[in-house]
């Protein structure tokens, strides 16, 4: 008995006919097992409308008729590899047959399950008089001169602006088909862009710790400096710091998932501190906490514990940064970003004042109040936190870690430094680290503070 097609399928080719006269193009269709459907086999795969038809006539090991003929063609390999590339990365994938023809695919999914992929072609990426000569070697020079001509001057050349457009829109149909999860490419895309840079990651570290030598401990100055993007709502550096905290967990317990989840737990406790802020109860953090370990007690693999420690970072981060209650945010918002990108030189309270658009002694007055110390103060403690990681990381001289951090000269800098640790800098350094007053933990005033509390 015939297995029937998932509807979307179908209804997929019926909308995919409609692209394919909108621009030009040759569709088909392909189920879960990257074989074309059989209505679209008959009304396609056997005339000469199809790119491939001199390759399955002349390579195809026999002609029944059947769209498992497919199988049998040389490119069959190379298009089940792309068809699995799109579904793997949850987007478009263009390449180029061997004759050089141009293909594009975007999977299709129900209820978050693949169900087939959509399949496009008929641009050369080549010039025609090299297509020719490619399509005679393919099928053993048993065309004749005239079909070796003839083929490929009935498809256009297609320009790679034009290509990457018409991938593009296929993606589009392809999203607007899917159901169940309306994000569910998007989702794939993200986490393989994740995997793509922890990979890269990984690599760095196999050639900084061979094989025989020991593996880096994971670093709790990342994690300082983790909490400290977060707060300043640096979603970006915040991403890139998780990934290199994972890249050393993945590196150094290859196999132990339990582990690196177990370690993923105590790294959204860690974070969830952080979330302590007077637009949140503790009974809205006590239950988001728990939606997020449970999320990660969850998690069945690599790529789903890490998208969702990316997605808590985001979230944790929107919401500590969104300055919730606070009357000047954006002025406040704009001066702590421009903080955070010159702290490492002397900056004047005139010069972010003017950042934040206000007068600088009602601007003082403003960050006192709603960040909870003065401005000469969160500069230091920031450029103290910034100096810790460089002390424990790096073998910077103390003059070059000053001069780095923003410190005038290397004696104010071990002064402010002591007075925020206890210890000298190069003490810190040699007993390896130790506690440094962390900058602003909730970006709120004393008032609000005391709301809450703390």
């Amino acid at each position: 008995m015939d297995v029937q097609p998932d509807p979307i399928l179908l209804k997929a080719y019926k909308l995919l006919l409609l692209y394919a006269k909108a621009t030009g193009t040759l569709v088909s269709v392909h189920d879960n097992n990257y074989q074309p459907l059989p209505e679209v086999y008959r009304d396609y795969i056997q005339t000469e409308k199809n790119t491939c038809f001199y390759c399955i006539k002349y390579m195809a090991p026999n002609k029944s008729g059947n769209s498992r003929d497919l199988v049998n063609t040389p490119c069959d390999e190379q298009h089940v590899n792309a068809i699995k590339e799109a579904h793997r990365f949850g987007g478009s994938y263009i390449y180029m047959c061997d004759v050089g023809f141009m293909f594009w695919t975007s999977p299709l999914y129900s209820e978050g399950s693949y169900v087939g992929s959509l399949l496009v072609t008929g641009f050369l990426g080549v010039d025609r008089r090299e297509a020719s000569e490619a399509l005679s070697v393919m099928t053993s020079g048993k065309l004749s001169e005239e079909e070796l001509r003839r083929h490929p001057e009935k498809y256009p050349l297609g320009e790679s602006e034009r290509i990457k457009a018409l991938a593009e829109l296929l993606l589009v149909l392809a999203e607007s088909l899917s159901t169940g999860s309306e994000d569910y490419h998007e989702i794939l895309k993200r986490r393989a862009e994740q995997q793509f840079d922890l990979s890269n990651q990984i690599e760095e570290l196999k050639k900084q710790y061979p094989q025989e030598q020991l593996s880096p401990g994971y670093s709790l100055s990342k994690e300082r400096q983790l909490l400290a993007a977060i707060r300043r709502g640096d979603n970006k550096m915040g991403r890139k710091i998780l990934n290199e905290l994972l890249a050393v967990l993945l590196f150094s317990n290859p196999d132990h998932f339990k582990f690196i989840q177990f370690r993923a737990i105590e790294l959204v406790v860690l974070l969830s501190r952080a979330n302590v802020t007077p637009g949140n109860s503790e009974e809205v953090l006590l239950e988001t906490n728990n939606y997020y370990l449970g999320r990660i007690q969850e998690a069945k693999s690599i790529e789903e514990l890490t998208d969702l420690l990316h997605l808590i970072v985001e979230r944790i981060a929107g919401d500590i940064f969104s300055f919730k209650g606070i009357r000047h945010a954006a002025a406040l918002r704009k001066a702590e970003r421009y903080i955070w990108d010159h702290y490492t030189r002397r900056i004047s309270l005139q010069e972010i004042a003017d950042i934040s658009g206000l007068s600088a002694p009602y601007f003082s007055t403003i960050f006192k109040e709603e960040m909870g110390e003065n401005l000469s103060s969160y500069l230091n403690r920031l450029r103290v936190e910034k100096a810790s990681c460089l002390l424990t990381e790096t073998d910077l001289s103390l003059s070059e870690i000053a001069g780095s951090c923003g410190f005038e000269d290397q004696s104010w800098f071990s002064k402010i430094f002591k007075s925020y640790t206890g210890i000298s800098p190069g003490k810190y350094r040699t007993q390896g680290g130790g506690r440094v007053s962390e900058i602003s933990e909730d970006n709120f005033s004393v008032r609000y503070r005391s709301i809450i509390g703390k």
